[in-house]
């Protein structure tokens, strides 16, 4: 951890900063240390705002808006099969808490606007859609709409389309096209994720929020992995066959019960039972020295490097379990 960082805290944040997995934490990117300071260590706002700022011009941040083409895409594609398309990377800025307001990022998603359509990217009658227009599949409305509202793009188009698309047991899936009556984690997932961050920027309309709600209820009542109708275990991802229980950075399109959890939490959902054993799947997986393994890397080209590999301590991975578990310990 930076010394001046330390000696800049409060004594009772300077002595919680120097436990070891936090002082790894810390001793990482700018876009890990200003959520640490956030998240698990209450520093003070304008110490975060300050280390915030260096996502947009240091580390994998500033690596990523370098990548940017001048045509304004990323990976020369609106979305691909692979995870380095324009909205991948728009998705793993979000994370990474890009600040919307910076010039850097005011720049990039400019570009993205007047530049990005959906030609060659999606179904043919979306080929003239801007960008932030989207195109017809849940799941990737879902991630678009996440990130243009993060971003301060306009998406109501996109919102109102995902409303509409809202199955009764609260949830969405992809396959409804297909006459899928039964909702997805994979794709209620995303969807949640764009109805809380246009809530966030917009205010949220009543609609909005019932739908949010609603879908939200989706994943308590299944206590975030379970079978509504037996109470099994849902073990693996039917689409990607992925198992829940294994932790990915980034998640992209899947869902796994740490994101589930992360929503929930960054939500504001006070914790219940219906959580409790999901919590209880988080603290099993601390490793001895206080980390979070990367369980599950998939397949597909990144454009930059986030952590050190499947199968080692994951810094993503800690930082988000960490927080979890801060917020259950909080509403106990």
């Amino acid at each position: 951890m930076d010394q001046q960082m330390a000696t800049n805290l409060p004594t009772r944040l300077a002595a919680e900063a120097q436990k070891p997995v936090i002082r790894w934490l810390l001793d990482s990117d700018p876009s890990i240390r200003w959520q640490v300071m956030r998240d698990l260590i209450g520093a003070p706002a304008e110490a975060i705002a300050v280390e915030r700022a260096r996502v947009a011009t240091e580390g994998a941040g500033a690596r990523l808006l370098a990548l940017q083409g001048a045509d304004g895409r990323w990976g020369g594609a609106a979305w691909n099969r692979g995870w380095d398309s324009t909205m991948h990377v728009l998705m793993l800025l979000r994370d990474l808490g890009l600040d919307p307001a910076s010039d850097q990022a005011r720049r990039a998603v400019h570009l993205v606007n007047d530049r990005v359509t959906w030609n060659g990217c999606g179904p043919r009658e979306c080929d003239g859609n801007a960008f932030f227009q989207g195109e017809v599949e849940p799941c990737i409305n879902g991630q678009v709409a996440a990130v243009g509202a993060y971003f301060r793009q306009d998406v109501r188009g996109i919102i109102d389309r995902l409303l509409a698309e809202q199955l009764p047991d609260g949830g969405w899936n992809c396959e409804a096209a297909n006459g899928s009556t039964r909702s997805s984690f994979n794709t209620t997932i995303c969807v949640l994720e764009a109805l809380f961050e246009y809530e966030r920027t917009d205010g949220g309309s009543h609609d909005v929020v019932e739908a949010r709600l609603h879908g939200q209820e989706y994943l308590l009542e299944r206590s975030l992995f379970r079978r509504l109708s037996t109470g099994a275990v849902i073990e693996r991802d039917r689409k990607g066959s992925t198992a829940w229980s294994n932790f990915a950075f980034p998640t992209w399109w899947h869902y796994d019960l740490l994101r589930g959890l992360d929503y929930l939490c960054n939500a504001g959902v006070a914790p219940d039972q219906r959580v409790a054993e999901a919590i209880d799947l988080v603290v099993s997986k601390c490793q001895d020295d206080g980390t979070w393994l990367l369980e599950t890397r998939y397949p597909g080209v990144m454009p930059i490097e986030t952590d050190s590999g499947a199968g080692q301590p994951s810094r993503w991975n800690t930082l988000r379990a960490l927080r979890v578990l801060n917020w259950s310990s909080a509403g106990t």
